[in-house]
Order: structure tokens, then C-alpha cells, then sequence
């Protein structure tokens, strides 16, 4: 049998979509090689076999912190490379961010081929680092494919099982009853200024909607109000996918490729602060563009705009067509096909 190893981390960002192409993946033995971050819990809960590898990360706009990468960067190799000799893959599958960089290298060294597939609308510094060791870049967006030599447009990896559950269901596990939901996504670890914000718009939101809140490990709050549930994290988005009629949420490349393919409006918040390369904000602009979604700033957001762009979204007959007629669905066949492809090119 074809083995198959898996890497990217660092977020669920990296992790779930490679979760979603094993499922699909039928007939390879597929592992997965990162760090002791959220990816090894992720494959741990999946059934997923784990390798353990450190990998060093870049902290932006710190110099100091980043002068012992190299140094790291060469032992984290090493030790990708000493996992690789006992695996033995056919084919090296990266999800990009700075868990996939050590065994991409060390898999080039051993001449295995390589695939990378990135989420974003403008590739981050892994991909772009990487790219010209990889067969292949897959990517999310059209556009995106065509900043690689080698880049091939397939969509976004979504997990089947987002797309078969049952909205009654779903509603009853949560609590919620027949009203309207809203569900509020933070990213993995939630997001501190649209928690404050939407517990602040909740009683006038619940009102006239149920408001499902995906807060993040750690960020439950006491509240009362009839037709607000909280829940920290989630293995089974599909449930809450399958409450909404609009989402509030950051706009990490899968989420919004989600949200799209499920036909649910979103209003968009995109992370933009010194941390981050401002990818979330040139997605939130492409799906705003494409008429699906909305995007409101964080420096704009408080009670008052928050509240506004729900109801906007949730009676936007607008954004209901734009979905209705767009064609983004789930990349996962045309992903499994260049896999597929490039294994059997190399057998």
C-alpha cells in the first residue's frame, strides 16, 4: 500500500483540511508528521497516526527571536528526516505554515515528491518558501495558482460530513429553537474583541435571532439570555453549520470556503493586527467582492456595527443570490486527482 505523509500546523487552519483529504484518501496508509500543537490532538481525536517533529517559527516584527531559526531549523530537519527513513513515504502532502517546513526539506533531500497546497488568496512565507521544491502548489483561489510555475487552481479541502447533517437536529442539540440563527466563529482559539462585541449586541440580537457562539477554549462567560448558547470548541462544525442562516466569523481561507460551499451569509471580521500578514484581510475582500459575504473592520466593530451588519447580512437577498449562483464547492476530488496523478507518474 501507498503511504502518504501529511504535515502542516501550527492552527486547525492547517490541520483540519489535511483531516478532510484523509478521509478521502481510500486505499493509501496516510500518517502525519508535526508538532506538539493542535495538530496532534486533532489527528489523536481522528484516529491519525502521529510523528512527533519540532519546528522553529517565525515571530513577526521580532529580530531577536527569530536569530536561532536557522540553527533550529537545521536539527528540526534532521529529526523529520530520521521519521521519514523508518516511514518510507510514496508522497509528501504539505498544508503550509511553518509545521510543514521541516519535513518538506527533509523529504526534497530524499528526492520524495511533494505537494503543498495553499488556502489563502496571497500565499504565506511557507508556501512561498517551499514552492519550487513541491510538484505541484494547489491552491484555494484561482489567482493564486497562477503566482506558481507549478501551480495548479483545485478549490479548498472541505470535510464531507459538513454537508449531511440535519438542521432540526441540530438545533435540538444545541438548545436553539425554530428562530433564525446566527452563529459566531473566532478562529480556533476565539477572538477576544468579537466575543466582548457580540456578548455586548446579544440581548438586542436575541431579540429576533438565536445566536450560537463558538467562543474559544477558555471563554465561556455567565449569561441567561434565552436563545444565546456558548460552546468553547467543537469537532462537530457540521451541527453548527447546520443551525445557520448567517455566520459572524474571522476569515481564515477554510472557514469562508465553508461557509460559501454550505450557502450560509457571513459577515466577515478579519484578523488584522501586527501578528499577522494580512491575509485574512485580502480574503475577506475577495468573498465581499464575489458578493457572498460582507466585511466589516475590527477598528469599525462595537455593539452598534456589529448588530447592523448581522441583520444586513441575514435579510440581504443580495448576498442569498450571489450564493445561490456561485460555483465554489469542495476541492476535495480535484486534490485527490493530483495526488492520485503524481504517485502513479512516479511508480
Amino acid at each position: 500500500m501507498k503511504k502518504i505523509l501529511f504535515c502542516g500546523g501550527g492552527s486547525a487552519g492547517h490541520v483540519v483540511p489535511n483531516i478532510a483529504l484523509i478521509e478521502e484518501l481510500h486505499g493509501y496508509e496516510c500518517v502525519y508528521i508535526g508538532t506538539d500543537g493542535i495538530e496532534r490532538d486533532i489527528c489523536a481525536e481522528n484516529g491519525v497516526e502521529f510523528h512527533l517533529c519540532p519546528a522553529p517559527k517565525l515571530v513577526r516584527g521580532k529580530i531577536l527571536c527569530n536569530l536561532s531559526i536557522p540553527f533550529r531549523l537545521i536539527k528540526a530537519v534532521k529529526e523529520a528526516g530520521a521519521i521519514m527513513d523508518g516511514i518510507k513515504p510514496d508522497l509528501v502532502f504539505s498544508k503550509g505554515g511553518y509545521a510543514c517546513v521541516p519535513a518538506v526539506l527533509a523529504a526534497h533531500k530524499r528526492h520524495i515528491d511533494i505537494i503543498t497546497h495553499e488556502s489563502d488568496l496571497n500565499p504565506g512565507l511557507a508556501t512561498r518558501f517551499i514552492s519550487k521544491k513541491c510538484r505541484k502548489v494547489l491552491t484555494s483561489f484561482p489567482s493564486a495558482a497562477a503566482m506558481f510555475p507549478n501551480g495548479v487552481y483545485t478549490g479548498s479541502p472541505i470535510r464531507r460530513n459538513l454537508f449531511s447533517c440535519n438542521k432540526a437536529k441540530a438545533l435540538e442539540t444545541f438548545g436553539l429553537d425554530f428562530r433564525p440563527t446566527v452563529i459566531v466563529l473566532g478562529g480556533g482559539s476565539g477572538s477576544r474583541a468579537i466575543n466582548e462585541a457580540v456578548r455586548k449586541a446579544v440581548p438586542a440580537l436575541c431579540k429576533q435571532y438565536n445566536v450560537l457562539h463558538v467562543c474559544g477554549k477558555g471563554n465561556l462567560a455567565d449569561s441567561n439570555i434565552y436563545g444565546y448558547k456558548q460552546i468553547e470548541f467543537t469537532g462537530e462544525m457540521g451541527a453548527v453549520y447546520a443551525c445557520a442562516d448567517a455566520a459572524v466569523s474571522r476569515c481564515g481561507s477554510n472557514t469562508a470556503f465553508e461557509l460559501t460551499a454550505l450557502k450560509i451569509p457571513a459577515l466577515y471580521i478579519p484578523l488584522e493586527n501586527s501578528a499577522s500578514r494580512g491575509d485574512q484581510i485580502k480574503n475577506a475582500e475577495y468573498f465581499a467582492g464575489i458578493g457572498v459575504a460582507e466585511v466589516l473592520r475590527e477598528k469599525l466593530m462595537n455593539e452598534e456595527t456589529l448588530r447592523s451588519g448581522i441583520t444586513e447580512v441575514l435579510n440581504s437577498a443580495k448576498i442569498k443570490d450571489a450564493l445561490s449562483k456561485c460555483a465554489i464547492k469542495s476541492g476535495n476530488d480535484r486534490i485527490r486527482t493530483e495526488v492520485e496523478r503524481t504517485i502513479r507518474q512516479r511508480s
